[in-house]
């Protein structure tokens, strides 16, 4: 199966899922509209995936960890909501749609991203035949953190106070550790605790998704350089408007896709330990260094 299939399949049987827990996920009609709206605009689902790849990478059916997949998105889409609120990043494109605030108000918007949060809990604390109660409080433990202060609100908070100036690569590094990293090591992390993975397995996993967070975002500064608008779904050069330090503009544009690649192979190294049955994860990381958008 090719990574784009398995991405495919992985969204249809996340997206499946987050339609059940949207059903009964607010008393308000507007309020649930506006949670599916943000849910369902046309995302990758990324996170998802590496929850599946990794439980299936340490032995776990996929079909076992649906609901932290979930969970995962969730707690993504309720991020972009908020960053792109007027206090925030102020756009009004997502993925070449209207930003939730735009189609609905920001009041609404600040609900659908409070909501989303309080869901992603609701569906990961919910007790599942197949996965242990330690397990499970482990799980909720891994995204609290990479979701908060420390993790992805954290990161945030520090790209906020760098608009305007220049960061360093080290300064800039540490922003998207936390804003963009942190979440997607804590996808790899649930995944993996679901399957009761050994220390040395979450340790090279975590080095892994290390990796694949890091380039991930180098990838991101450079679509923000050479993207197409209808393409990326985001005005193209927004990052520049906004005067914001990234990759391509600290390093140049060659060196940052050779940062990129170097990260792609210490992940594929970070697997090396591991059977056939992590291949997607190392797709992923070819995937995430040659997508356009």
């Amino acid at each position: 199966m090719s990574i784009k299939q398995y991405l495919g399949q992985s969204a249809d049987q996340v997206d499946q899922l987050m339609k059940q827990y949207l059903k009964s996920a607010s008393c308000d009609a507007q309020l649930e509209q506006a949670m599916h709206y943000a849910l369902f605009n046309g995302g990758k689902r990324i996170r998802p995936m590496l929850v599946y790849a990794a439980a299936q990478a340490c032995g776990l059916s996929k079909i076992k960890v649906g609901f932290a997949a979930a969970a995962l998105e969730m707690i993504h889409s309720y991020s972009l909501v908020h960053d792109d609120l007027p206090a925030m990043d102020d756009d009004d494109l997502r993925r070449g749609k209207p930003t939730c605030h735009i189609a609905f108000n920001e009041a609404t918007a600040i609900l659908v991203g409070d909501a989303l949060q309080a869901l992603a809990f609701d569906v990961l604390s919910q007790p599942q035949l197949d996965i242990s109660g330690s397990a499970q409080l482990q799980m909720i433990n891994a995204l609290a953190r990479a979701a908060g202060g420390m993790g992805m609100c954290g990161g945030q908070a520090l790209d906020i106070a760098a608009t305007g100036q220049s960061l360093d690569l080290l300064g800039l590094e540490q922003v998207h550790q936390h804003k963009t990293g942190d979440l997607i090591r804590a996808s790899v992390r649930v995944g993996a605790l679901a399957a009761q993975a050994s220390q040395q397995q979450l340790d090279a996993l975590d080095q892994y998704a290390s990796c694949i967070g890091l380039s991930f975002q180098i990838q991101d500064d450079i679509l923000d350089v050479e993207g197409d608008t209808e393409v990326i779904g985001k005005p193209q050069g927004a990052d520049q408007a906004l005067n914001k330090s990234t990759y391509p503009a600290l390093m140049g544009l060659d060196a940052a896709k050779s940062k990129a690649l170097d990260l792609h192979n210490q992940a594929l190294e970070a697997l090396s330990g591991f059977a056939d049955e992590a291949e997607p994860l190392r797709q992923l990381s070819e995937y995430i260094i040659a997508r356009d958008r």
